[in-house]
């Protein structure tokens, strides 16, 4: 297809305000930043905010913060996270005399997933995902003040797993399934089983929290002087001096090209109104 990298992204976004890492293997480390790539969707890094180099832009504008000090924290361990696209449709395992796998009936992830004919959908699997993120509060604050963030888009969280499965289908219409089964063996990672073996599926398994499938992207809030002093929209505070980033394309079609005809019929129609 043209652009499944992009396409995948797009659909995750609309699903979850997140953006998907299509190569989970290749870390996107929290406090990264950098600016979204058009053609691919991924996020071309250009530096850190926990970097030494960083440190120095900060104490320019505020001598008091030490990044060091608010180091990534931590979440807890959350339950197995399942994103499914508009179209895409989850349904319970059948295991008949067919399937021949080790540990199916015990898998802590397993169904099959029927995807639309005509239309892609995109198919997010994390095993027992925890989230890495920027302490709220008083970071972000302070980073809104440093000039060369201006235009760039900071990584505030990921999600890290030790097992992932991503998909994007191919419009046939087709129906795959998928197990993360154990041998029982607690020193030993879990592994994916599936009945397909298509391109666009994505899988990888570890017993440490190597992947990085999802993160969160903020950009600076633009601020504009209140000409009143009664206004009633408060001054931002905290985290909210930083918003969602949107897409930088125009609408995609299904092989994930930028649609300019949807965007054409979509001026005409407003300037009809």
């Amino acid at each position: 297809m043209g652009n499944a990298a992009r396409k995948f992204v797009d659909l995750i976004r609309q699903s979850t305000a997140k953006w998907a890492n299509w190569d989970p293997p290749i870390p996107i480390p929290v406090g990264a930043y950098g600016r979204l790539n058009n053609e691919t969707g991924e996020l071309d890094i250009e530096g850190n905010i926990y970097d030494p180099e960083f440190q120095v832009l900060l104490d320019k504008v505020d001598g008091q913060l030490k990044l060091a000090d608010f180091l990534p924290q931590i979440g807890a361990v959350e339950g197995d996270f399942i994103v499914c696209t508009m179209g895409v449709r989850q349904k319970d395992l059948k295991i008949d005399g067919e399937i021949n796998v080790a540990g199916l009936a015990q898998a802590s992830i397993k169904g099959e997933w029927q995807f639309q004919r005509g239309k892609r959908g995109a198919l997010l699997i994390m095993h027992n995902p925890r989230q890495e993120y920027v302490p709220r509060g008083r970071v972000l604050e302070t980073l809104y003040k440093v000039p060369e963030l201006k235009d760039m888009h900071i990584v505030n969280s990921i999600f890290k797993c030790p097992a992932y499965t991503i998909y994007l289908s191919d419009k046939s219409g087709e129906k795959i399934s998928l197990a993360l089964t154990s041998d029982g063996n607690a020193s030993e990672p879990s592994q994916w089983w599936s009945d397909t073996n298509v391109s666009l599926l994505r899988k990888g398994h570890h017993k440490d929290y190597m992947f990085t499938p999802l993160y969160g992207l903020k950009r600076k809030l633009p601020l504009i002087r209140r000409l009143m002093r009664d206004s009633p929209v408060p001054d931002p505070e905290g985290d909210d001096f930083w918003v969602d980033v949107h897409v930088p394309w125009d609408p995609l079609d299904e092989d994930g090209d930028e649609d300019y005809s949807l965007e054409v019929r979509r001026d005409f129609c407003t300037r009809s109104l």
